[in-house]
């Protein structure tokens, strides 16, 4: 059964950060979440094994009140917590028992990373997932991650039976070393599994950003909250399969649905928004070019190079690899590329933002024309 992903928002519900009251998760509040994403569309419930309460709390607040038919609900397995295979494989049946929710929809190895990935194989884990599939107590396997790309690459190579993956991306960590948010993103849609997607608002960082992240967002749309850019830039990237919001209250359900519930991806001046946010946090690879045309008025060979720059922009800022790869091509067609500079230097000379536009051409060539 493949994964059917026009029937699944773009929004999904995760429950790390459930509504507490004293030292309890609030299954009232909870429950009035649950109605009100349900209500807008929503069906994908995100939960795991190690969430302390979460489990119980969902199956009060939806599996005991709501058809089974009307959500999908995520669990996850984590073996590093576990002192044996059999305590680990136990991880399912305890996730049962809690939801009471009969099958798990989409059920993940949890948080793989360079220092555990291997229990997972000692565990046996892969194949035990498989079993539970074919026995019809899970629907979808997959994986959540937490490394860098040359181990993702292997696991998927060496797993083709991973039918999605849980990636943590944002805006923020697009380019952040140690999370490498854009380079794995890259990787799946190589091997064209499906995405979801985990702390699109850096664990609530980009709800809140720094002053002139906040007023840069503000002033392009005084309306929506800077939460709301986060979650939709996850959103608007190719391959998601939705975009998971650890909601803690009434009130960030309600924003969430005021742009989620009737989503639209962000148009081509919003993404440009999202590009400067990135450079004001200072993390980003995208190319400073202000489309200026300096460098264009003395070229030999007439390259548009700004056009060609907004091109690999798309990819390099908001991960529109299929959508930068067709600017390029139609830009070509035209009949000047990148692959058209003769390196005579003079657009060096002209820029005002000293660009090393004859590497970023190269770099532009390579990443585009082989698309």
């Amino acid at each position: 059964m493949s994964i059917a992903m026009e029937d699944t928002k773009k929004l999904g519900f995760g429950l790390m950060r459930l509504p507490r009251k004293a030292l309890a998760i609030d299954i009232k509040q909870t429950s009035q979440m649950v109605d009100r994403f349900l209500e807008a569309g929503g069906t994908y419930f995100d939960t795991a094994h190690v969430y302390p309460g979460s489990e119980e709390a969902i199956r009060k607040a939806l599996v005991e009140r709501h058809p089974r038919e009307s959500y999908t609900l995520a669990t996850k397995l984590f073996a590093p917590s576990a002192l044996s295979e059999e305590i680990a494989k136990k991880q399912f049946q305890t996730s049962l028992k809690r939801t009471k929710a009969e099958y798990i929809d989409y059920y993940l190895l949890h948080s793989l990373m360079q220092n555990n990935y291997k229990s997972y194989e000692r565990y046996h884990l892969w194949d035990y997932v498989q079993k539970l599939k074919r026995d019809g107590l899970v629907k979808h396997i997959g994986f959540s991650y937490h490394s860098g790309p040359a181990l993702l690459r292997q696991i998927l190579t060496e797993h083709p039976e991973v039918e999605f993956v849980q990636l943590q991306i944002n805006y923020a960590d697009w380019e952040n070393p140690s999370i490498t948010s854009r380079a794995n993103y890259e990787v799946v849609r190589e091997f064209g599994k499906p995405i979801v997607v985990m702390e699109p608002v850096k664990g609530g960082a980009l709800a809140n950003p720094k002053a002139d992240v906040k007023k840069l967002l503000t002033d392009a749309a005084p309306e929506l909250s800077p939460a709301s850019w986060a979650i939709r830039f996850a959103a608007s990237l190719e391959g998601i399969l939705t975009v998971l919001s650890g909601m803690s209250n009434i009130a960030q359900m309600e924003d969430n649905l005021s742009y989620m519930k009737d989503f639209r991806p962000l148009n081509d001046a919003e993404q440009q928004v999202i590009r400067e946010a990135q450079r004001l946090l200072g993390n980003s690879k995208t190319i400073p070019c202000t489309a200026c045309r300096y460098c264009t008025k003395g070229c030999p060979m007439n390259i548009p190079i700004p056009d060609i720059f907004s091109a690999m922009n798309k990819r390099l800022g908001n991960g529109q690899i299929e959508e930068a790869a067709a600017d390029y091509a139609a830009i070509a067609s035209k009949g000047a590329s990148a692959a058209d500079c003769i390196a005579c230097g003079q657009c060096e000379d002209a820029c005002p933002q000293h660009i090393s536009v004859i590497s970023e051409l190269k770099k532009c060539r390579e990443a585009l024309e082989k698309l």
